[in-house]
């Protein structure tokens, strides 16, 4: 292994001395979110950016390269194209048929896998019955079910490694894995039937266990990112801290969709994202959809008490080139669950006057969004007809799922004026999520609003050219809320951090919250439509209504509701006038970054929301560069 970056020295062992030494590959994908072939479901054409198929070509070239290789998924592999939605209704209908997932993993030879947050996301039935079709072990150490045998929490694989000597040398590799322990909450179906342990107790307890029962080294399938070094309860992102647990030598994230090592990740005490280590220890995360393939490589040597030790290592992650052809041993066996996808997402459903995109939804312009709360309102109302929650007025909130950020310029909603089909309404809501209603005050809405608005960067009056938008704010937490109109000024300092936390109590952005003209009083009364995600026990919204009554606690996915509102009314035209804009700031600019396909409507949207923007190139990643004048 060449000397570099990412590799730590110790002090040899006589063994060591003499030349005892094991080279070991480790791959590793995540977060594949049923993205098996390459193919963009929701625009209906070919896609460069994902698919296992394609990185199944990478991952046969770095197999080939050396002589010992294990191949590791951390979790979210069941959940998140049409193509898994199908797979999950066909499953119900055909409990036999194998999973187009589980085919394509095993034609791939994995190790052994982690289960994601999102593995859940069709419940725990389908989720046990379509895994016992895998040919290697699911892991889930910190996750108890209630009423059924529990998934494996660790594995050993014993293996015969060559030596680079022609000789053969037996190694126990402890594989445990960890999921996010809000992962029972984020369900709330999964209550009654599933619970999840602290990550870091859960690896205290456990490892040890692991090397007592012959595990020479542990590799830490952590869906859960990097997060910080230091400990505390309940960690969402806990992988710095768990890399920092004695016994674990290597540790492989996800969960957060980040490229690891790379610039993704900012360097921290116990965390360095040029080497690849946290705590010192070799470690990867691979994006997602099968973005990169996270590579580690390890010179092991004998400690002299009969045991193994990492003595150097290398951490990468590769992207995969989007020159690389298709593994046919991963796409046929899923070719015909991609066909009936397609056949299935060309259905007809209604047809749209309005071109229904995402790329201004961040700056006030999403008319998809407004179709989504439109149809929210629609469905609650007829569920709470005749019931003492009907004289209330009704509010829906909604965020765009596909606006950029980690997905790429390419990761936007965008449906033509014409036709609309049932991959459209897929495009708009992509999650598997449930209607539901809760009751709430004016001033628990402005806090929600508040919440949202914390995705902006603060912009000094004066400043040009700054920032609009967070990076660390995902734009699936940046709900608007159709029934209201507010101002957001951006002179302010964010109220929230992106994880949730109250950070500037004093801070306040949303300014002149109207309804119907009218300012809302904090005192004033509402329904909220929302969906089961934000109301989930440890959602970053759910503590802006502890306590509220629930007057939905709805058993519909959002996007079947959203396909029965659009058949019911045929022709869907959104014409309404924008919600909110930002608070006048003159002499002032931002940047704003969005798909280059959104430069087609920039001239119509400006015009429309009374807004002053300016093409002004292309960032390093390819987004669109716009200038936004305040």
């Amino acid at each position: 292994m060449p000397e570099g970056r990412g590799q730590i020295s110790r002090p040899a062992s006589p063994a060591a001395a003499a030349g005892a030494g094991l080279d070991l590959r480790i791959l590793a994908t995540t977060d594949m979110h049923m993205n098996v072939l390459p193919y963009n479901y929701f625009a209906d054409r070919p896609c460069d950016r994902v698919g296992l198929a394609r990185t199944a070509s990478l991952i046969a070239r770095r197999r080939g390269e050396v002589q010992n290789c294990l191949l590791l998924d951390n979790g979210d592999f069941l959940q998140g194209t049409p193509m898994g939605d199908l797979a999950a209704s066909a499953h119900a209908r055909s409990p036999r048929r194998l999973h187009p997932a589980i085919a394509a993993m095993n034609a791939l030879g994995y190790d052994a896998a982690a289960l994601g947050n999102h593995d859940f996301s069709f419940g725990l039935s389908f989720l046990q019955s379509v895994t016992s079709r895998a040919g290697f072990p699911f892991l889930a150490a910190n996750l108890r079910l209630h009423r059924r045998p529990d998934f494996a929490r660790y594995t050993i694989l014993r293996r015969q490694l060559c030596d680079g000597r022609g000789g053969r040398v037996g190694l126990g590799i402890g594989v445990i894995g960890f999921l996010p322990p809000q992962t029972a909450d984020w369900d709330r179906d999964l209550t009654d039937l599933l619970s999840c342990g602290d990550i870091l107790d859960s690896a205290r307890e456990l490892v040890p266990a692991l090397r007592a029962e012959g595990a020479q080294i542990i590799v830490a399938l952590c869906h859960s990112g990097i997060g910080s070094p230091l400990p505390h309860p309940g960690m969402e992102n806990a992988s710095a801290a768990l890399a920092a647990v004695p016994g674990i030598d290597v540790v492989i994230a996800g969960h957060t969709h980040q490229v690891f090592p790379g610039p993704d990740i900012a360097p921290a005490p116990g965390i360095d994202p040029e080497a690849g280590a946290l705590a010192g220890k070799p470690a990867v995360m691979a994006g997602f959809g099968g973005s990169h393939l996270g590579i580690i490589d390890l010179r092991l040597q004998e400690d002299g008490a009969g045991g193994w030790r990492v003595a150097r290592f290398l951490s990468r992650a590769e992207a995969v080139d989007p020159a690389l052809p298709n593994a046919t041993e991963i796409a046929r066996p899923v070719l015909g669950a991609h066909r009936e996808t397609l056949r299935h997402l060309r259905r007809r459903v209604g047809h749209s006057d309005s071109a229904l995109n995402s790329y201004f939804a961040l700056i006030g312009h999403d008319p998809g969004q407004r179709l989504v709360n439109m149809a929210q309102r629609w469905h609650v109302r007829r569920c709470l007809q005749g019931t003492r929650w009907q004289g209330l007025p009704l509010l829906s909130a909604s965020a765009p799922f596909r606006a950029g950020g980690r997905g790429g310029p390419q990761y936007y909603t965008d449906v033509l004026p014409g036709r609309l089909s049932l991959r459209n309404l897929s495009d708009l809501y992509v999650f598997p999520n449930r209607i539901c209603a809760v009751a709430l005050t004016g001033a628990q809405l402005a806090e929600w609003l508040e919440r949202s608005a914390s995705l902006f960067h603060r912009i000094r009056p004066g400043d040009t050219d700054s920032p609009l938008i967070d990076p660390a704010f995902p734009c699936y937490n940046f709900d608007m809320v159709e029934g209201v109109s507010w101002r957001i000024d951006l002179s302010a300092p964010a109220r929230f951090a992106p994880d949730g936390r109250l950070i500037n109590p004093q801070a306040r952005r949303i300014v002149d919250l109207r309804r119907h003209g009218r300012p809302v009083a904090g005192q004033d009364r509402f329904l909220l439509a929302t969906n089961s995600y934000r109301l989930a026990g440890c959602g970053l919204f759910s503590p802006l209504v502890t306590g509220n009554e629930i007057a939905l606690q709805g058993e519909e996915l959002t996007r079947d509701i959203l396909r029965q509102y659009v058949r019911r009314r045929r022709r869907i035209a959104i014409e309404a006038p924008p919600q909110w804009r930002f608070q006048p700031m003159p002499g002032s600019s931002a940047l704003f970054d969005t798909g280059p396909g959104g430069l087609r409507h920039l001239d119509r949207i400006a015009a429309r929301h009374d807004l002053r923007l300016e093409h002004v190139g292309s960032n390093p990643e390819g987004f669109a560069r716009l200038r936004l004048f305040l």
